[in-house]
């Protein structure tokens, strides 16, 4: 059995002071590092948004402008980035589609297979949305899948959105360390 750290949307607009900022973001950054010194294999993803991208709200989406491709907000967190990722995924790379999960049209189910990956543990941001999404979609994939407890934090659009999210990954089949 293979394990791969998945560390999900660390970038600079979801951190405080970004264009998109999770309440105590960069709070998931220790756990992380220490992770990924255990993982046979990281992963990163990451949103890499056209500038006229579908979720921002100036084209009728709900969120600001984010994680622009080629922009200081779309790079990941520097300590993310000096792990040296064995894989970064971009996901909602086209104006006209988002994506929440990391494996939403990149490929990643197939990849994490070839590379004999069977489990994932997960943190990064947001709790409430990408992580969730990942969580969810890697288990239908068949990957036995852990939320890092300490790795992940919500951006709480409604009060309750995290713990929703911590939830329903549980009656998934997740399991939270």
């Amino acid at each position: 059995m293979t394990d791969a750290l998945l560390i999900v949307d660390v970038q600079h607009d979801f951190l405080p002071g970004g264009a998109l900022a999770v309440p105590d973001g960069d709070a998931v950054l220790p756990a992380l590092v220490a992770a990924a010194a255990d993982a046979e294999l990281v992963v990163a993803s990451r949103d890499a948004h056209p500038a006229d991208h579908c979720s921002f709200a100036e084209q009728g989406g709900i969120w600001p402008v984010h994680c622009v491709e080629g922009t200081h907000g779309a790079e990941l967190h520097p300590d993310i980035a000096a792990l040296g990722p064995d894989l970064v995924v971009d996901k909602a790379a086209t104006a006209d589609r988002d994506a929440y999960s990391a494996f939403d049209g990149t490929g990643l189910a197939q990849e994490l297979r070839a590379r004999g990956v069977d489990r994932l543990v997960v943190g990064g941001l947001a709790t409430d949305y990408c992580v969730r999404a990942s969580v969810l979609d890697a288990i239908a994939e068949g990957f036995a899948v852990t939320v890092l407890a300490e790795g992940i934090r919500g951006v709480e659009v409604q009060p309750g959105d995290t713990e929703r999210a911590l939830q329903e990954m549980r009656a998934a089949g997740a399991g939270l360390a």
